[in-house]
């Protein structure tokens, strides 16, 4: 059996067209708002619920897609992009206050969420059961791929504020969604899973003890990059050290890019770290150790005056190298731990945490920066990255089970969680 890829190719694209038009939107709006005059603690209020709908997507929408399959959930993504990015295309200048547009933002959170986790869901299913490699080649270059487009969403917000100005530009970004959802809509062959009606709500919530760990592990892992980098980030960069909106769209399109390389060429460069099925909880561990390193280096410089520019730009890159690799390790690790006929209700849950670290890490962004600047931004990730790192520890390693396949027994319990037939 072979990797579907027409079907594989298709979900990607979609995949691709809403992160593109997801990460141009939210430099859209902070930009827009930020120029008004308001707070970087106001500017992060505009995105909680966005971050907040996003944990109630991935939690009842891997609930949905088990019953109505995974192509509904993506069109239904793609669907309430158009909506999200309708409201402020054609509202009244009156009408972008910060409660309109938190609004309008939850409704782009509930789509990206449903896009990723529709997406993330069918490459389990278009890949071999038990080619654990393989799958983590897809997994790897689907997320990795999607975070450099997200990058060029960042300098294509900046950019098009520039030119064009905010309504003109989400007028460019509904034409691509649009797109985007025609092609599925008439191209997509099958659901790409099989619906199964008769799937429970409690099922969302995991019994399967890696998939659990996993899952806390992911909420302050991604709690640590967007302590600094939703607001804090942007912000320094414009007020501190004088850039112009292009150019801080600019660096964090290039930052992101650069970091979805990595995540699409973790494969090759984790491949001795976990052998032939892939790496491991002990690769996920030290990975998440490590990151504290040019994190604190960072919030060391910037406290003793050393010229702030080099030192966050080459900063931001160490991080983002050993980020990328963590990242892509945590996808595939979700995906081979998932038991195969609950992957999009496992995927679900585990993408609700990353929703809940988005959200932590959002909050905090807008008020450690107001308190205390970038360096306190900084400081608060370097704790998240230490608890993620400890909590991967709890993860299968080579001494132990390493996945849905086989009975996962854990070397410091006498749990044992026996996948059902067909997991991958």
């Amino acid at each position: 059996m072979k990797v579907d890829l027409r079907n594989y190719a298709i979900v990607t694209a979609a995949y691709w067209a809403d992160t593109l038009v997801d990460g141009a939107t939210r430099v859209l709006v902070l930009f827009y708002f930020y120029e008004r005059g308001y707070s970087a603690f106001e500017v992060a209020s505009l995105f909680l619920f966005y971050e907040i709908f996003g944990i109630v997507t991935n939690l009842v929408g891997g609930w949905v897609a088990a019953r109505l399959g995974l192509r509904t959930t993506l069109l239904a993504g793609l669907g309430t992009q158009i909506g999200a990015l309708s409201m402020l295309a054609f509202a009244p200048s009156s009408w972008l206050v910060v409660p309109y547009v938190m609004t309008s933002q939850a409704l782009s959170g509930i789509a990206k969420d449903l896009t990723k986790m529709s997406s993330k869901s069918a490459v389990k299913l278009l890949v071999p059961e038990d080619a654990h490699g393989e799958l983590y080649r897809w997994v790897a270059l689907l997320t990795g791929s999607k975070n450099a487009l997200k990058g060029v969403g960042f300098f294509l917000g900046g950019l098009l504020v520039t030119l064009v100005g905010f309504r003109s530009s989400i007028f460019i970004l509904l034409a691509l969604i649009g797109t985007a959802l025609v092609v599925v809509l008439t191209m997509v062959r099958g659901q790409l899973a099989i619906p199964n009606p008769a799937a429970n709500f409690r099922g969302m919530f995991s019994n399967n003890r890696s998939v659990n760990v996993l899952a806390a592990a992911r909420v302050v892992l991604f709690a640590s990059r967007d302590v600094w980098f939703v607001v804090g980030l942007p912000v320094f960069l414009s007020s501190v050290l004088g850039w112009s909106f292009w150019q801080v769209g600019a660096f964090l399109a290039i930052w992101v890019i650069g970091y979805g390389i990595v995540q699409a060429s973790a494969p090759r460069t984790t491949r001795r770290w976990g052998g032939p099925e892939g790496p491991d909880g002990t690769t996920a561990t030290w990975l998440a150790f490590v990151l504290a390193i040019p994190l604190a280096a960072i919030a060391v410089g910037l406290t003793t005056g050393l010229p702030p520019t080099p030192i966050v730009v080459v900063g931001l890159i160490a991080f983002g190298v050993v980020f990328g690799l963590n990242s892509a390790v945590h996808s595939f690790l979700i995906l081979r731990y998932a038991e195969g006929d609950k992957v999009a209700m496992n995927v679900g849950f585990y993408y609700m945490a990353n929703a809940c670290g988005r959200l932590l890490g959002t909050v905090l962004s807008g008020a450690l920066y107001q308190l205390g600047g970038l360096t306190w931004c900084l400081w608060a990730s370097v704790l998240f990255v230490l608890a993620a790192g400890t909590l991967s520890r709890l993860l299968p390693s080579p001494g132990r089970a390493t996945g849905a396949g086989s009975a996962l027994v854990d070397a410091d319990s006498d749990a044992l969680t026996t996948p059902t037939s067909g997991s991958g």
